[in-house]
């Protein structure tokens, strides 16, 4: 007897289980070009993930990018981690979305520390 533990790189393309993980088909197609051949389940679930708006803001930095990023207001614009407005009477509000500044692929001891360095932030 055989145990099917994942699916193969075929099921996974031809019932669309990349969707299930977030994946569009575009997307699934582009990740095929870049391998050269059909992403296994894991290499599926790898993309998704780096792919994810969590960690690749593939939804919100579009939109974030037609905001404008100077004026008499702003006191920090991007490129610091977090954008500083001017609101007024000596005050001023900080804009920060959670960001991934030491991924452990780059840097492995320190990476560990991203999943805590985003709840001390």
């Amino acid at each position: 007897m055989s145990l099917l533990l994942e699916p193969s790189a075929a099921m996974i393309k031809e019932q669309k289980l990349y969707r299930e993980m977030g994946l569009t088909d575009e997307e699934f197609a582009r990740i095929e070009a870049i391998l050269g051949r059909l992403p296994n389940y894991t290499e599926t679930g790898i993309f998704a993930v780096m792919w994810s708006e969590h960690c690749s803001y593939k939804n919100s930095k579009p939109v974030l990018k037609k905001f404008p990023t100077d004026g008499p207001h702003v006191l920090q614009g991007p490129g610091e981690g977090a954008g500083i407005v001017d609101i007024g009477d000596g005050l001023a509000v900080a804009f920060k979305i959670e960001s991934h500044n030491h991924p452990s692929a780059i840097e492995p001891y320190q990476g560990a520390a991203t999943g805590v360095g985003g709840i001390i932030r």
